[in-house]
């Protein structure tokens, strides 16, 4: 080739990386700009100037008399007056299943503590729910709503769900034939009243609002819940901030917004046995009869402790996923797994897109700072191929992790579209595992002090032992 014509050839190849690097920056900018409207739908109830307080419904706080018909009555008077505010006075109150009800707003004051029981019967008759993806009847949640507007939880107190591994938790090493019974049920489309597990081994999450429009969680600490701590399902308008979640059971996500739109989870502390946030959209065959995807949901200055993941998606998103934004958090623990974790495999099927994450500080994570995963427990066994694409991280750093990327799609849905811009991984003990992405873009991104701005500098594909 003559000098010219090499000159000319190379020429080409650096506007064309130039023009890659001014694409990925504008995608990423578009992104974000989508943020200001979508906060502004966002907005949290308001409440009538009229409080109800327990106490005068004969609540009393002292831990040990059955307070479940006091809150029954409280809420129920606030309701018919249109609106107003039910207060948790100083003292321990203890309860069972707690229905909220449309324009109420459960204030839970300054050194109140409800205590739910732990007796299984309390939470009966079963209601409508959704149990790790799936429609059914079973237990209640512990504060549930079905179908009601401007609905609230605040205050400065404590929810305490009591569970451990000598109740509700021991249950996740019982619940197996329930569990397939009720996956079972989902895939053969038994219809949902069928579906009975009221009374059988499947435990509820703590705070449930379904099918609800205008929902409020702030201020208060939640901890120990016997299953998911706060699950808003087929829900919209969903604001959780400066929420406390503390609960190292077995299932102990925090917070899993699921076929839900428009959420704003904002500096809350998650501190959990399993994932911190996991955003879901129900679960194989039963998310696809629903086919009703999470979407716009905004993450802002949260702190992660321990759990399987930071900021996580799946692994219940038949439904789909798209328009996640997640900046300003925090992510530390040695056992804290993943800080971005995208888990899905083809029985899952479902699709994740549009996913923007900056200004994340990890300390250290166990396993990998990105982990996207196609093979999560049934992996490449089922007819329904997930896609993952547009995912988008900016402005990360970790100090300590196992691996800073790990990256597995099927050769026939590749991942897509996944771009690091700004990104500093320290102290890195292996290879990065990138297998089956396509257009994987990077730009000054480090991993142990070495640059990874070429595509030819990322390791080749390779398998986890």
């Amino acid at each position: 080739m003559k000098a010219n014509d090499l000159k000319k050839t190379l020429f080409v190849r650096v506007l064309f990386l130039f023009g890659l690097l001014f694409l990925f920056s504008a995608q990423l900018l578009a992104g974000w700009e989508q943020v200001p409207e979508i906060l502004s739908r966002i907005k949290a109830p308001e409440f009538p100037d009229r409080d109800f307080n327990i106490a005068d419904y004969n609540a009393v706080g002292d831990g040990r008399t059955d307070c479940t018909e006091a809150f029954e009555k409280a809420i129920s008077a606030a309701n018919q007056s249109r609106g107003g505010k039910v207060i948790v006075p100083k003292g321990e109150f203890l309860t069972g299943a707690i229905h909220l009800k449309s324009n109420v707003n459960l204030y839970v004051s300054k050194d109140a503590v409800i205590k739910f029981y732990t007796d299984p019967n309390k939470y009966l008759p079963a209601v409508f729910t959704r149990w790790e993806g799936v429609e059914c009847y079973n237990y209640s949640p512990l504060i549930y709503a079905y179908e009601q507007e401007n609905i609230a939880i605040t205050g400065e107190g404590t929810l305490d769900g009591q569970a451990s591994d000598e109740n509700w938790w021991e249950w996740k090493t019982t619940q197996r034939n329930d569990r397939d019974m009720l996956f079972m049920q989902g895939e053969k489309g038994v219809p949902v009243e069928q579906r009975l597990f009221g009374g059988k081994l499947l435990r509820p999450s703590m705070i449930q609002p379904y099918k609800c429009k205008n929902i409020l969680i702030k201020g208060v600490t939640i901890k120990n819940s016997p299953f998911w701590h706060i699950h808003p399902v087929l829900s919209e308008n969903i604001s959780v901030k400066n929420v406390t979640v503390i609960g190292d059971g077995p299932n102990n996500d925090g917070c899993n917004p699921e076929s839900c739109r428009d959420v704003l989870i904002k500096g809350c502390f998650f501190d959990t046995g399993d994932d911190c946030i996991a955003i879901k959209s129900g679960r194989n065959n039963d998310g696809r009869r629903l086919s009703v995807p999470t979407e716009n949901v905004i993450i802002q200055y949260c702190r992660m402790k321990d759990g399987h993941g930071g900021v996580v998606i799946g692994s219940e998103m038949s439904g789909g996923v798209r328009n996640v934004f997640a900046e300003n958090c925090t992510m530390d623990s040695p056992n804290l797994d993943r800080a971005i974790r995208i888990k899905t495999n083809a029985v899952r099927g479902g699709f994740v897109e549009n996913v923007y994450v900056r200004n994340i500080a990890v300390g250290q994570v166990k396993e990998a700072v990105l982990r996207i995963n196609f093979f999560y427990e049934e992996g490449d066994s089922g007819d329904f191929t997930p896609a993952v694409r547009n995912i988008n991280l900016e402005n990360i750093t970790s100090q300590k992790s196992m691996y800073g990327l790990y990256l597995k799609g099927y050769e026939r849905s590749p991942i897509t579209d996944v771009t690091l811009k700004n990104c500093v991984f320290n102290n890195v003990e292996k290879n990065n595992i990138i297998s089956n992405v396509k257009n994987l873009m990077l730009e000054n991104v480090k991993i142990n002090n070495k640059l990874m701005d070429n595509l030819s500098e990322i390791d080749k594909p390779q398998d986890l032992n």
